[in-house]
């Protein structure tokens, strides 16, 4: 392994070249362009190792994938904002279709009007849509966890989206590990999920069916979901003995004593975890694993160490009911014999988070409402 200077962009696709990939399929969108950029140059120089297909928009690129992941290829796409919308239809295909497909989704605010600043509110707005989502930090972080999406997905048959802030990630250029392509591709191995369609064996795949199949299909699907965090830990284990790093599907950092904690998710999660220092009393949860949601591994943290209070960090909101992080945490505590009591500040549109405002909230600590939300602008 050897250290290069590189975004976050970048960092995805020398993760996609590094895993013996079939089959790249581009559509270009600001803030993913650099992704099928570098793909692009990989492939120009012979050194991709499988195809790069340029398509005509970002619903035909997600067909290309389903169709090449369907017939046993190890694919990827990459896309963000009203590019993951246009996929909206396919992207419930895939799931439904139990095809292991690997995508980089960028975050970027979703319109009208017309704006560049990161949002999680695209990625977000598919929770349900099937996907695994995990949510990236920093350019080493989007390295790695897209090698590790290509063993989850396979494993599980189910598709993975790895999730990062635009041009906070995707244009940040920082040093990162890269590792050599002999020890990447001996890590993830072939694909090792069989192919549904075959050479000389026509089949009609993924037609009509009835209710009560299909009640079996989703449930069949939500307990796959349900082992992804553990299988997660599991191929974790596995980095960490070769590469020498591991993740969680959450990251904590909680002193003795502290009885608020911070959660954040993506971008953000790096201003808490630099800002730690300076909070008396405060510790951290980094989320990562977005979906399924890692009720378990939240709860245990937060009683353990009997947490009062968790200031939940989010940059998106669902209009009409909040911040949707937040929204899902209250619903994972809910059953708790002492719940902590959950203050949102909503950051949409990609309002950036200062330690000015971290300050602000724990110390000041004047709000105490159960679904207390508090806007980024309020707190200029």
């Amino acid at each position: 392994m050897a250290f290069e200077i590189m975004s976050g962009s970048q960092a995805a696709a020398v993760a996609v070249q590094r895993t013996g990939i079939d089959l790249v399929v581009a559509y270009p969108i600001t803030p993913q362009t650099a992704i099928v950029e570098t793909l692009a140059n990989f492939d120009a120089r012979g050194e991709l190792g499988g195809e790069f297909v340029s398509v005509e928009s970002e619903y035909a690129a997600l067909a290309c994938c389903y169709g090449a992941a369907a017939a046993g290829a190890r694919v990827f796409t990459a896309t963000a904002s009203h590019g993951l919308a246009y996929m909206h239809e396919v992207i419930h295909w895939c799931s439904g279709a139990r095809v292991p497909v690997v995508m980089a989704n960028v975050n970027r605010t979703i319109g009208a009007p017309w704006c560049l600043d990161p949002d999680q509110g695209d990625s977000l707005s598919q929770r349900d849509t099937g996907w695994m989502q995990i949510y990236c930090s920093g350019a080493q972080e989007v390295l790695d966890t897209v090698m590790q999406a290509y063993l989850l997905s396979e494993e599980l048959l189910l598709p993975c989206m790895v999730v990062f802030d635009g041009f906070y990630i995707s244009h940040t250029y920082e040093a990162v590990d890269v590792p050599d392509e002999d020890s990447a591709r001996a890590f993830i191995g072939p694909p090792s999920f069989e192919a549904q369609v075959k050479p000389g064996s026509p089949a009609n795949l993924h037609g009509l069916t009835t209710g009560d199949n299909q009640v079996k299909l989703i449930r069949n699907r939500h307990e796959a979901m349900l082992r992804a965090p553990d299988l997660f830990k599991t191929i974790n284990s596995k980095f960490a003995e070769t590469f020498g790093r591991s993740y969680g599907v959450i990251d904590s950092v909680i002193p003795p004593g502290a009885k608020t904690v911070i959660l954040a998710a993506g971008a953000t999660a790096e201003t808490v975890r630099w800002s730690l220092p300076k909070l008396d009393n405060t510790g951290f949860i980094q989320l990562r694993m977005f979906r399924p949601f890692p009720r378990e591994e939240i709860c245990s943290v937060l009683e353990t160490h009997g947490v009062e209070k968790v200031v939940v960090i989010d940059r998106n909101c669902s209009t009409g009911m909040g911040g949707i992080f937040a929204q899902e945490l209250r619903s994972a505590v809910y059953d708790l014999n002492n719940p902590p009591a959950v203050q949102d500040i909503i950051l949409a549109g990609g309002i950036d988070l200062t330690f000015e405002m971290l300050e602000s909230i724990i110390k000041e600590d004047k709000y105490q409402g159960q679904v207390e939300q508090i806007w980024g602008v309020d707190l200029k």
